[in-house]
């Protein structure tokens, strides 16, 4: 079993593609206000790129981090509709997803993608959150610790050390995204120390300070008993990121 001393606990949540400029100003400013009295546990938001610089905006000077939703594998050139990693730097981001789950079934993202992206995060000084997960029928399949550690090896095989310790990572099982289905505690602790291990493997290091989130329908009646668990050190949060009051309560989880 890997220590629990000195990874950060983060409840990160992922806004999706939802927002306006009248409700982000309402949200944000009720999360930046309600994570005052939350100082051990980090906050973040990562918004559609339209919306950044209204959260640096109204989050200057809070404890909120923000970030963004995806980034391109490229620096610079002729990729119409893509962002660079460095540009998101510019604009003061402080963490990007990369390989959420829909961008890897809608978008065909593979594995490789995915880690360039990631690499490409790491050099304009920001920090990653590669995601990976299995469907239900994988799960049904008895495949998940397969999938996911084949989604991680990827990563591990293509970062080099050094990179690995400014790594986070999600784990968000597909069948319980949107879907109001939830990984029983000891379903995500599971795998998440799967994933822990795998990394230890390699990289002891890395293992110790990696932060492991989960994301997966977790509720502000939920979030307690997952974080409670050894290896999850908080959250990647979708709709119920949107509404501050439940996005507090499963920060203060």
């Amino acid at each position: 079993m890997v220590s629990t001393q000195g990874r950060k606990r983060l409840v990160i949540g992922n806004w999706k593609m939802h927002g306006s400029l009248g409700a982000n100003a309402a949200l944000l400013c009720a999360v930046a206000d309600g994570a005052k009295g939350l100082p051990e546990t980090g906050v973040a938001v990562c918004a559609p790129f339209p919306y950044l610089a209204q959260c640096r905006e109204l989050l200057a000077g809070s404890p909120v981090a923000w970030g963004a939703q995806d980034v391109s594998a490229h620096l610079q050139g002729a990729y119409t509709g893509e962002v660079a990693a460095p540009m998101l730097a510019e604009f003061g981001c402080g963490y990007v997803l990369v390989g959420h789950s829909e961008r890897r079934a809608y978008h065909g993202e593979t594995d490789a993608l995915v880690v360039a992206k990631a690499a490409r995060v790491l050099e304009a000084g920001l920090t990653p959150v590669i995601c990976m997960g299995e469907t239900l029928a994988q799960r049904e399949a008895g495949e998940t610790e397969a999938v996911v550690g084949a989604q991680l090896d990827v990563a591990l095989d293509l970062l080099h050390a050094d990179q690995l310790a400014k790594v986070m990572l999600a784990y968000e099982p597909v069948w319980a995204i949107g879907t109001g289905k939830t990984a029983t505690s000891e379903q995500a602790q599971a795998v998440h120390a799967f994933l822990r291990g795998r990394v230890d493997a390699r990289n002891a290091a890395a293992a110790k300070t990696m932060p492991i989130l989960y994301g997966g329908s977790v509720k502000p009646g939920n979030a307690a008993e997952l974080f409670a668990m050894q290896d999850i050190d908080g959250g990647l949060i979708g709709g119920a990121s949107l509404a501050a009051a439940d996005f507090l309560v499963i920060c203060g989880a």
